[in-house]
């Protein structure tokens, strides 16, 4: 293709990208080097009946002045990012001065608001993401085979949890698992524990989350596996079949290589969605026992005094995580294609 051609085919992607993506990315990276304005105290005599006393009040007037001269607030530099709501550099030395073993350390470390919403973030992307993946594909290898006139049904059927919001299917399984809902009285009769509640313990809400994440991601990484499944070449199933290859050397041999391709784009898919898991939490009002990189953010800006540089600083980390997460996925992407072209 021309070079001219090209230019203007791609320019309204490109300038669409630099103002949606590019720019609110710098100014998020701007605002995390700046902090809140302190409020600015002034002393007032308060006179009763009998005597007068100085008291310290808010002087709104030069507060309003502060914010008007410097919008963004005052500047922290890279302070937001070492103090103790995020990776508390002097926090974890000191951890690490007075553990004894390294589990103690991990352990004091975990403490730590910032690595204990990472933890949660990294396990539950861990978890759910091969998850979704695996069942995404045995359903869509199942679904392959059924007779055409139960594949309408079935497929609308999976697709359910998709359809449902984040938010909304989050409350339906949270009041499932309350102790009058189904799950959670279920249980209670098969335990024979009148007292037991999956919303009391925090690694049954971790497993209820991962659950969650699992149903309603599954339908999109179907709905790709299933489309791909429609291209594989039969020729070459029916060679495999003809040359002894048993129904799991065939997917595992002939169709997952061919699909690899959608692997790929599922795996990134999922690994940036998971890694910013927010609904979940909100709607089964597990922030006491768990609590994501999202989650401090929408701490952050929800609260009565938005802390928009810690909310920053917060999502600037999140996204170099993601581009963590995502390099090793990229990279052997990348090596395939030059294996191809070579």
């Amino acid at each position: 293709m021309p070079h001219g051609t090209f230019a203007r085919f791609i320019w309204p992607s490109f300038l669409a990208m630099i103002l949606f993506i590019a720019l609110p990315i710098v100014s998020v990276a701007m605002q995390s080097f700046f902090v809140e304005h302190e409020q600015v105290m002034r002393e007032v005599e308060n006179c009763g009946p009998f005597t007068c006393t100085t008291v310290l009040q808010v002087d709104v007037e030069a507060t309003d002045a502060l914010k008007a001269d410097a919008p963004l607030g005052r500047y922290n530099g890279l302070g937001t990012y070492t103090n103790r709501g995020h990776l508390a550099f002097d926090e974890v030395s000191e951890i690490w001065a007075a553990s004894e073993s390294f589990g103690g350390f991990i352990a004091g470390v975990y403490n730590l608001p910032f690595y204990k919403a990472l933890f949660f973030t990294l396990a539950y992307t861990f978890v759910v993401t091969p998850l979704v993946i695996v069942l995404g594909l045995l359903i869509a290898l199942g679904v392959n085979r059924l007779p055409k006139v139960t594949k309408g049904p079935t497929i609308f059927a999976s697709l359910l949890p998709m359809i449902v919001t984040p938010l909304i299917g989050g409350l339906i399984l949270f009041w499932m698992v309350d102790a009058d809902g189904i799950i959670g009285a279920t249980l209670q009769i098969i335990f024979d524990d009148p007292d037991l509640s999956l919303k009391a313990s925090a690694p049954l809400t971790w497993i209820m989350l991962m659950v969650y994440g699992v149903w309603h991601s599954t339908p999109f990484a179907f709905v790709v596996f299933y489309a791909g499944l429609q291209t594989v070449p039969t020729d070459t199933l029916e060679a495999a079949k003809i040359d002894g290859a048993s129904r799991f050397q065939q997917v595992r041999y002939v169709i997952v290589p061919y699909m690899m391709p959608l692997l790929v784009f599922i795996t990134l898919m999922q690994l940036m969605d998971n890694f910013r898991v927010l609904e979940p939490i909100v709607s089964f009002s597990a922030e006491a026992k768990a609590r994501s990189l999202s989650w401090i953010i929408y701490n952050d800006l929800s609260g009565q005094d938005k802390l928009f540089g810690s909310a920053a600083a917060t999502s600037m980390l999140t996204i170099f995580g993601v581009a963590i997460l995502l390099t090793p996925v990229l990279i052997k992407t990348w090596r395939d294609f030059n294996r191809r072209a070579v």
